[in-house]
């Protein structure tokens, strides 16, 4: 009989924005902050990455990430459990 048990949700937050320079991660505008989503898993977070920074590829200034919410939620969970 297979196990039927939820996985666990690893919540992952994607957004980006245009930076102040290549440098560094300090963006230009925060108001401006392009808040993709939250996702249950890292497999569809970073398919939203992608989509995003396809999406804005012309602007070498525009960088999206992608934040584990569930290793700040919970530190002491193991860094590889979801990739």
């Amino acid at each position: 009989m297979p196990d039927s048990a939820p996985q666990p949700q690893l919540l992952h937050l994607v957004f980006g924005g245009e930076l102040v320079d290549l440098e560094h991660n300090t963006f230009k505008d925060l108001s401006k902050l392009d808040i993709v989503g939250l996702f249950p898993n890292y497999a569809s977070a970073h398919a939203a990455w992608k989509a995003k920074a396809q999406q804005t590829v012309d602007n070498a200034q525009m960088r999206y990430f992608v934040v584990h919410l569930h290793r700040l939620l919970d530190p002491s969970q193991d860094a590889k459990s979801d990739h």
